[in-house]
């Protein structure tokens, strides 16, 4: 039976292993400074040509193991037939040729440390990796022909900081599941891309986010648990599926940004935890080595080796992946000494401070690394502190990303439109606090996944009041986010009102669509996507301090704020008036400078959307105070718990 398994593979495994290298002294001196960061190009298995035999050359770095082996089916996982070769150079790398070794079979590696502990781990540069809860790698080809090539060519102007960002973040397994009641169902790659692209398109979306592809092995991570730093995830079919994926978005002018978690990993056998028997990956000190929060193991910086690998990873997605963004998660606990740590459970750094340094670094050359290979994408973080100058360039002292979270706004403005409508008075200084220092970065405001789930509730029952209050304070809360400057980032299922917190589990309460109020708020959140894209103001200068301005905040008792957002062209100014009181004002006057308003080009409050109708301006009344001055007073009906937008 061994016999014909062999010869049914063309594995001969009475052979030894050839000796065999792909890798030149550069490139191992610069895998040990940190600074390559293509290692996916030579490391891991590839399928090459070697004296006229094909077959698959292996490299694979465990600095503190005594052996490592190749084991899977197609050696009976026999751990001493198919031995890799440590260098000369002590680099602590592994490798070697198996003759006849094809695409498509399983494999681990099998390794004794020095201390003569056992593991069989996953290959860390794998492509493809076994369905959950298997774990082995699939040697794996990532060749496929793109058909984006319009949309890469065009790209810079797409994820310009002056384009409109209205960013669509998915849940691939739960945006929708052949059977509803089945966790372990999933939708291939190929039927996602038939349903959520044209949703995406339809709903003028500019970019998605997909929560974390990479592979994984516990559901309940939400894939924040990443295993498979190279690999995307089998769940959904193999890597040239999520590649067409990618490719079906870009061919629609959508963007795609990836979730990335250079901050911590899991302690699966299977996985980077104790690699070579040793702390391989992460570090040695538990007290900078193990994350409190997530039970999982943080990544010692220090190490070239960890760095290489670490930029690697993102430069391996944007490369043969395409995508247009990566947004790095848990950013302060990659910064911060004491991130979840008590006094005494932590050790300062060599200044004295909480910083780590090394982890600072690491960061400034992720993100000088993708902008000088990739200089049309953005990089963003989820950094929830206030760290100074996430978004500012590394040259200027900052960190380099192109964008950052602003999680401060997403406090202030859900804690304000919680209130009862009688209370928000109270809290105008709360809801206006986010333009004082809104221009410290580059903002992307986010109502994610974070804000539905664990007992926080779904986004609509966050609004209070009846039925018809909550839609009607949702609607408002989106207008204001839209029309807000900065980019946009809005969590699947919250567009149309989902009434349930999000269950990874399940999928979204599509059914809900049936019923005029969900279906109306899709359609708010629709032209909400249109009015951004179509209206210059509220992007070209979205970062810029000329392109908004405060009209009038002096009517506190009457909880109605007025604001101004400007284009590169003072035609394009647009005046949004927020009335965030369950109380229709008719005659309301705003007086505002520059040009004259004379047209209501959005109304929260339109029949379209579930609302009365029964309060708009279908002319508006502006009159000229000072011609010289060019300030003119508009007179305008504002309809209760709404927004309208004059132009």
């Amino acid at each position: 039976m061994k016999k014909k398994f062999e010869e049914e593979n063309f594995i001969d495994t009475s052979l030894p292993v050839w000796s065999y290298s792909l890798l030149n002294n550069e490139d191992i001196q610069n895998f040990q400074n940190g600074t390559n960061y293509r290692l996916y190009e030579k490391f891991g298995s590839h399928n090459i040509q070697v004296n006229n035999q094909w077959g698959m050359y292996f490299c694979v770095w465990a600095p503190n193991a005594s052996s490592v082996s190749v084991i899977g089916n197609f050696n009976n996982w026999q751990s001493n037939t198919h031995t890799l070769t440590a260098r000369w150079d002590k680099s602590g790398i592994w490798e070697g040729f198996i003759p006849g070794f094809g695409l498509g079979e399983i494999y681990k590696y099998h390794i004794v440390s020095i201390n003569d502990i056992v593991t069989e781990k996953t290959d860390p540069f794998a492509n493809y990796c076994e369905l959950r809860p298997k774990s082995a790698t699939i040697s794996w080809s990532l060749d496929y022909i793109w058909a984006d090539k319009n949309w890469m060519r065009k790209r810079k102007k797409h994820n310009s900081l002056q384009a409109p960002w209205s960013v669509y973040e998915v849940h691939l397994a739960s945006w929708q599941r052949p059977n509803p009641d089945d966790e372990g169902s999933y939708n291939t790659y190929d039927q996602i891309a038939e349903r959520l692209v044209p949703y995406v398109k339809g709903m003028g979306f500019t970019h998605v986010e997909l929560m974390p592809v990479m592979e994984y092995p516990f559901d309940g991570s939400w894939g924040y648990q990443c295993t498979g730093y190279f690999a995307a995830t089998s769940r959904f079919g193999d890597p040239q599926g999520l590649m067409r994926l990618i490719d079906t978005f870009h061919q629609q002018n959508i963007g795609v940004i990836l979730d990335w978690v250079p901050s911590h990993f899991p302690n699966d056998a299977h996985g980077l935890y104790m690699f070579d028997g040793t702390h391989t990956y992460e570090y040695a000190d538990m007290r900078k080595g193990f994350h409190p929060d997530w039970n999982s193991y943080i990544f010692n910086y220090k190490r070239g080796e960890v760095k290489s690998f670490l930029i690697s990873s993102a430069m391996f997605w944007l490369d043969k992946y395409h995508i247009d963004g990566i947004r790095v998660d848990a950013v302060s606990s990659i910064l911060k000494l004491d991130y979840s740590r008590k006094e005494g459970e932590w050790e300062p750094n060599e200044m004295g401070g909480n910083g780590n340094l090394e982890a600072i670094a690491f960061i400034k050359d992720f993100n000088e690394t993708v902008f000088r290979d990739f200089p049309d994408v953005q990089t963003i973080a989820e950094e929830s502190t206030d760290w100074p100058g996430v978004s500012t360039p590394t040259w200027q002292e900052g960190l380099g990303f192109g964008m950052k979270w602003m999680m401060g706004w997403m406090h202030d403005t859900l804690d304000f439109f919680k209130a009862d409508p009688i209370t928000r008075k109270n809290l105008q200084d709360k809801f206006s606090f986010s333009m004082m220092y809104y221009y410290d970065e580059n903002f992307m405001l986010p109502l994610s996944h974070d804000e539905v789930v664990h007992g926080k509730s779904p986004m609509l029952y966050k609004m209070p009041g009846d039925e018809w209050q909550k839609f009607a304070n949702l609607r408002l809360m989106y207008t204001y986010m839209w029309t807000h400057p900065g980019a946009k980032l809005l969590f699947m299922g919250n567009e149309f009102g989902q009434t349930s917190e999000w269950n990874y589990k399940s999928q979204l309460d599509w059914h809900l669509l049936q019923f005029d109020p969900h279906r109306l708020l899709q359609d708010c959140v629709k032209d909400l996507n249109d009015l951004l894209t179509n209206q210059p103001a509220l992007y070209q200068k979205q970062f810029n301090e000329e392109g908004f301005e405060w009209v009038n905040l002096n009517n506190r008792n009457e909880s109605v704020m007025v604001y101004k957002r400007k284009g590169l062209k003072p035609k394009d100014d647009i005046v949004i008036i927020l009335n965030m009181t369950p109380v229709v004002r008719y005659n309301w006057e705003v007086e505002v400078l520059g040009k004259k308003y004379t047209q209501e080009i959005f109304n929260s409050d339109s029949t379209q959307y579930w609302g009365t109708g029964t309060v708009y301006n279908p002319e508006l009344n502006c009159q000229i105070l000072d011609r010289e001055q060019k300030k003119y007073k508009i007179i305008v009906n504002l309809p209760a718990l709404s927004a309208i937008v004059l132009k």
